[in-house]
């Protein structure tokens, strides 16, 4: 049977269709309440390289790092650099414990480095203490909710530098 549609205009559909859903049309409207968002001038592959580098010279490990981007690749779909980077450190992770089990499900904590149209691109985290401020406002003892506040106050010190270093602009 033939389709009532000429080839031409079902081609100009699927093409429309198919820049509709495009990544490179996706929502970019970053949520305000907690999240550290830096656009850089810097390539996504620069910026996941120096955000690696000021992971370890902040002392700190990177746990997980993973993304979208080359597995489309092998599938033969082009999406842009597209990276989470999951960062802690076993002393945090051990004293969390020790405060709240449910608390380690957080853990590691992740930076996301997402490459933008014009090819550069940029951070975002969410704040450490808006990510355990709900485990904080559970435990019943005052003592050891201040202990996870603290944890957590420091965590937003180190990738706050963290993400210093990763975006400082470069010579």
């Amino acid at each position: 049977m033939k389709s009532p549609f000429p080839t031409s205009l079902c081609l100009v559909l699927a093409l429309t269709l198919a820049a509709w859903v495009s990544p490179a049309m996706a929502d970019t409207h970053w949520p305000q309440k907690d999240w550290h968002v830096i656009p850089t001038e810097q390539r996504y592959s620069a910026l996941l390289e120096h955000l690696k580098s000021a992971v370890e010279a902040n002392d700190m490990g990177i746990v997980t790092d993973v993304g979208p981007t080359q597995a489309a690749a092998q599938r033969g779909v082009e999406i842009p650099g597209n990276r989470v980077v999951g960062v802690f450190r076993n002393d945090f992770a051990v004293d969390i414990l020790r405060l709240s089990v449910p608390a380690m499900i957080e853990a590691p904590i992740r930076f996301y480095v997402t490459e933008n149209q014009d090819g550069t691109a940029t951070l975002a985290w969410k704040r450490p203490s808006a990510i355990f401020a709900p485990y904080i406002a559970r435990i019943d003892d005052p003592a050891r909710a201040e202990s996870l506040a603290g944890i957590a106050d420091k965590l937003d010190t180190i990738f706050t530098d963290i993400a210093e270093v990763a975006t400082a602009k470069r010579p």
